[in-house]
């Protein structure tokens, strides 16, 4: 099991962006997603979650609905907005040069 990472700046929202990319979902779901998916490198808290669902929803690329969850509770879902997905291309394609020219120096020789 690899180390847990720290989150850098920014991070945070392109994984929730990227995650709700295909469908909506509720908060415990896209944490469990983003762990899930790093094989537990990024874990997600509660303490970060909801302010930066929040923080994307106040700049108007997610919008929220209730909705009941698989365990039948009501639970608060988040999906995209198209300008959350414009943002989530421009976002990615930035974060890949980034790690992209990271890689380049890290494994120059």
């Amino acid at each position: 099991m690899p180390a847990e990472l720290p989150f850098k700046r920014g991070a945070i929202e392109l994984l929730i962006l990227k995650t709700i990319s295909w469908r909506p979902m509720h908060g415990y779901a896209i944490a469990q997603w983003i762990q899930d998916t790093t094989d537990d490198a990024l874990k997600v808290e509660e303490g970060s979650l909801y302010p930066a669902l929040h923080r994307l929803e106040n700049k108007g690329l997610i919008e929220s609905k209730w909705g009941t969850s698989e365990n039948n509770r009501q639970a608060k879902y988040y999906g995209l907005t198209p300008e959350g997905r414009r943002t989530l291309r421009a976002e990615s394609d930035s974060w890949m040069q980034y790690a992209a020219a990271i890689t380049k120096v890290i494994t120059a020789s």
